[in-house]
């Protein structure tokens, strides 16, 4: 018989909006830090004048220098170590009576935070949210100095973590009868085409000393600001306690939060007493319905959705750890044009505002908390387990578990400890399960596993979804447990270098030479991983496979495979030689697409037509010789012509046992000769569209493109600023790799550099950039002030380009 998971509405909780007896304060500004250890820094009088001044988001460790003898595992960057910072704030009259939150999005790592110079409260955990409640702490008149502490020496990291308060810093001042901290619950028990049963749980505070009597109000409101439906009684909260209530409504006629229509509405839920005190809060949400089944994948709104995921990564390239939201949507924006329909926050709490884009964006969220239960999670030995576990999950569970978007959590990853159950690893795991089911018994709970012998130990009894990494790992748990659905959680590990292009083509996916970097025919593989055409055919035969999310989307710091510390272990290459950044991304680590950005696309999106050639076509001194082309497109057929001349019409051979036959078209043996390479491709033989690729001559002009010409005025809007080579032509040289010199005037700033090369140790934060393969970054962060920003991009002997941004408030 087959098993069925059904699962319903999500919703998000905002930040309460600005009303009468509330304030929410930005904390974001001018904050003084210094690098290493400061005694006496969370004192009152301390003299910080000396300090830099930064704003929040911050890393400390992105600005490097790059040291070519770190670890190359975690980006070469001096990431671990202590920093200080210190602000001070007023609150005013109108905060008298008020309780006084701060709430950290993140800080890496293991915070101590100091107001008016006494310890309020420490965490741990440094991708993870949290907030302290300051109130007893502050002087409502006066001014009140924050300070705090940051030690990353006791974090561990597979990759780059980052370092510092990477993301916002708010202050929420509330009534004394509030609204707890992610406390409203949104839940649908009921969907059908006429009408929605909507069950709202809200957790109300009351820390006033005496009862009140207050009216909770709830409305829910559409696109359109309609008030469709509401409903309101009046409570009365003891002194000093919580409440929890909960109200139904009715949705008549209820859109679909969807993948392709990710429709939401907005509940505004309010309390008001008789002393005229009123706070409200926005809660937009989504309704929808999924289903894992057993044999069948994953069902979203009653229809097969076949899971087209990437796994991503919390850095931003030249960005470092910081969050900006633009840097986030354009990643994501990116996935989805590319086809995939689903995102993994490999592996830690991802900032709030990836939930909400991905709720707006029409993107499924496999919400994944750890990487491993240690040091990596700010988990240390000295630590109770249980209360870890508990403070962790709630603060995961609590922020995240109304966003639509969320279909699956994940606990952790590859935990060989827990898989083998060593050291009462099953004990922990149904901690971990048991946490997440007591703060949402709505969704599915998983952890992701490596190690396919483990399967005999049943370690998934204790979750409800299998999620494997690579290589058909899930088909032993499969066999054990057939009930249950199916994730790749990792596929491919493809490994490429952005428009870098090795002969001869490697025999084994694992042939790495000392060239340092990785052909992007797309044919290198760790040898626990493969190529992307291999995870398609398995898919396909595997039809109970909900899908799989992709390793990497982008390209991120550290993880540097093959060029890594273990190739330096092996006496493959010198640490000198090892890499910064990995080559797994789809997209390169500065957010430039490599060439398997287009096979995913070709296949994820058989209905948008996509015709892409690779290599470049500029192969000076090999005349004569076989030059392979590929072509990746959405057609069944394709037509290459070289000078005009054809070289023949390929097929997929969509039954081949070559997973690459099956999904590109390749011509092995191209003489080259200089001139035009055009692809035509086909589908069912009508011909849907074309591509070319031309021998470019010497660079003669740079070519500016920004992403975004309009930006708004608030301080941490950003333009990613495409810099590219071109010969006299109009053609783009592919081998670019001119010194570029950036000049800005205007309202804003060089807010990173990059080229993608993950072996240049060049700084992200200059005016100035290499083209690597002909391409680089230029990423500007607007100031709050609104006027025209003006950049200019200079090489020595090649026309300079320049381009104008518009900064509006």
């Amino acid at each position: 018989m087959k098993k069925l998971f059904k699962y319903f509405l999500c919703a998000f909780v905002l930040l309460p909006f600005l009303a009468s007896s509330q304030q929410i304060i930005n904390l974001n500004n001018d904050w003084k830090f210094k690098l290493n250890e400061s005694n006496s820094a969370e004192t009152i009088d301390f003299d910080d004048s000396g300090w830099r001044t930064v704003q929040i988001p911050h890393d400390w460790a992105i600005e490097g220098p790059f040291d070519e003898m770190l670890p190359a595992n975690i980006g070469k960057l001096p990431w671990k170590g202590v920093g200080w910072y210190r602000n001070e704030f007023n609150l005013g009259s109108r905060s008298m009576g008020k309780q006084v939150y701060i709430l950290f999005d993140g800080i890496m790592a293991f915070p101590e935070v100091y107001i008016n110079g006494q310890l309020v409260g420490k965490w741990d955990y440094g991708y993870n949210s949290f907030y302290l409640d300051i109130t007893d702490f502050i002087d409502y008149i006066g001014k009140n100095k924050i300070a705090i502490k940051v030690d990353t020496r006791n974090f561990d990291s597979r990759w780059y973590p980052g370092a510092g308060i990477y993301r916002k810093v708010h202050l929420l001042l509330v009534p004394k009868v509030h609204f707890e901290i992610w406390g409203i619950d949104i839940r649908t028990p009921v969907i059908n085409k006429d009408s929605a049963l909507i069950h709202v749980y809200s957790n109300i505070i009351n820390t006033s000393g005496e009862e009140k009597e207050i009216d909770l109000i709830n409305e829910i409101i559409d696109t359109e600001s309609n008030i469709i439906t509401s409903t309101a009684i009046t409570l009365k909260i003891a002194p000093d306690s919580k409440k929890i209530h909960d109200q139904w409504l009715t949705i008549h006629n209820p859109v679909r939060w969807d993948i392709e229509t990710p429709y939401l509405y907005t509940l505004v839920s309010k309390l008001e007493s008789k002393d005229g005190t009123f706070i409200s809060s926005k809660t937009k949400f989504g309704i929808r319905t999924f289903q894992f089944t057993a044999d069948d994948g994953f069902w979203l709104n009653g229809r097969r959705i076949q899971l087209k995921g990437v796994n991503l990564h919390h850095d931003h390239g030249p960005l470092g750890a910081k969050f900006y939201r633009r840097a986030m949507e354009r990643q994501l924006v990116m996935m989805k044009e590319m086809g995939a329909n689903a995102i993994r926050n490999s592996h830690n709490v991802a900032a709030p505002e990836l939930l909400d884009l991905c709720d707006s964006l029409g993107l499924l969220l496999f919400n994944e908390a750890f990487d491993k239960w240690d040091a990596k999670a700010g988990y240390l030995p000295e630590m109770d387990f249980n209360d870890f576990a508990e403070r962790n999950i709630r603060n995961w569970v609590m922020r995240d578990k109304n966003h639509p978007c969320v279909f699956l959590w994940s606990v952790g990853n590859e935990m060989g400890d827990i898989q083998y159950n060593i050291d009462s690893g099953f004990n922990k795991l149904s901690t971990m399960i048991r946490l997440v089911q007591t703060y949402d018994s709505t969704r599915p709970v998983t952890m992701v596993c490596d190690a396919k012998s483990s399967a005999s130990l049943r370690h998934f009894d204790y979750y409800d979804v299998h999620a494997w990494n690579y290589g058909r790992r899930y088909l032993p748990a499969r066999h054990l447990e057939p009930e249950k659905s199916v994730i790749i959680s990792e596929s491919a590990s493809t490994l490429s270098t952005r428009g870098f292009y090795e002969l001869p083509l490697p025999e084994e996916k694992t042939e790495f030479t000392q060239s340092l970097q990785v052909s992007s025919y797309d044919l290198n593989a760790p040898s626990w991983a493969e190529v992307a055409d291999d995870d398609f055919m398995w898919q396909e035969e595997d039809t109970y496979v909900a899908g799989e999310f992709v390793w990497t989307g982008f390209d991120y710091l550290g993880e540097p495979t093959p060029y890594n510390d273990e190739a330096v272990k092996d006496g493959f290459i010198t640490q000198e030689q090892s890499a910064k950044s990995s080559y797994f991304g789809i997209v390169d680590l500065c957010g430039i697409p490599k060439d398997r950005y287009y096979l995913y696309k070709s296949y994820w999106k058989p209905d948008k037509t996509t015709v892409h050639i690779l290599p470049h076509w500029n192969w000076e001194g090999k005349e004569g010789e076989n030059i392979p082309v590929f072509v990746y497109t959405n057609g069944d057929c394709a037509e290459l012509f070289l000078n005009g001349i054809s070289q023949g019409k390929r097929c997929k051979k969509t039954d081949s046992e070559n997973s690459i036959e099956r999904y590109r078209l390749m011509w092995m043996n191209i003489k080259y000769e200089s001139g035009e390479l055009k692809a035509v491709a086909y589908q069912s033989g009508e011909e849907i569209g074309n591509a070319v690729v031309r021998t470019s001559g010497e660079p003669y002009r740079l070519k500016l493109t920004p992403d975004r010409t309009v930006l708004n005025a608030t301080g941490n809007d950003l333009s990613y600023i495409l810099i590219e080579a071109y010969d006299r032509d109009g053609n783009p040289c592919p081998l670019a790799d001119n010194l570029v010199q950036f000049e800005v005037t205007g309202p804003g700033v060089i807010e990173g550099v990059g080229n993608g090369n993950p072996q240049s140790l060049e700084p992200f934060f200059s005016s100035h950039r290499k083209l690597f393969n002909g391409k680089a970054m230029l990423i500007i962060r607007t100031l709050s002030e609104s006027g025209i920003i003006k950049i200019t991009a200079k090489s020595d002997n090649i026309k300079q380009a320049k381009v104008e941004l518009r900064n509006i408030e």
